[in-house]
């Protein structure tokens, strides 16, 4: 509405009394704000059917958020490991599955302080086939004064997040699904 109002130069509560008026019903917040980051529309599509083997990779998918995802992200599907072969599968149940735009995709990583950030880097866009600059800044752990890590990984800990609340949602309510399936 403010928009609208800048536009057509006038006040909000102008816009809201001809909104009234005529019976228009306004967005919330959330939802104008959403309209606004997707004007293209949803950067996924979620497939109406589902094969036995993407069931299986769905439910690969619901265990490796489940071990290793970020479950305070409100707005995104958060996964972080050291092993590539967990992040490829979830990433290929983002493809897959969801269809989801890989633009909305992003990576970060996080490694020691005796892994070079640029071989991390290097590492990192190698094993998901994209230019390294998606990674932007790397952050460095300073040197530990106590403990070893004897298997600390060499390229660091990569995180992949799929940007879209509606897409969390219901990823969400997939996992809230099993509640009903298992046995009490």
């Amino acid at each position: 509405m403010t928009e609208i109002a800048r536009e057509l130069k006038c006040s909000v509560h102008t816009v809201v009394y001809w909104m009234e008026k005529h019976g228009i019903q306004r967005r919330s917040i959330s939802e104008a704000m959403y309209l606004k980051a997707n004007p293209t529309g949803d950067p996924y599509k979620i497939r109406n059917y589902i094969s036995p083997n993407e069931k299986f990779l769905l439910g690969l998918a619901i265990g490796i958020y489940l071990g290793e995802g970020n479950k305070t992200a409100l707005h995104s599907l958060r996964v972080t490991n050291s092993n590539p072969i967990i992040l490829r599968v979830f990433l290929h149940f983002l493809d897959q599955i969801c269809n989801f735009n890989p633009v909305r995709i992003s990576y970060s990583i996080v490694c020691f302080n005796d892994t070079n950030p640029e071989t991390a880097r290097r590492y990192w866009a190698e094993i998901f086939h994209i230019i390294p600059e998606k990674f932007g800044k790397i952050t460095q752990i300073p040197k530990q004064s106590k403990g070893t890590y004897r298997k600390k990984s060499l390229y660091g800990v990569c995180t992949v997040q799929a940007n879209n609340v509606k897409l969390r949602n219901w990823f969400f309510k997939r996992i809230d699904d099993l509640d009903n399936i298992l046995p009490r």
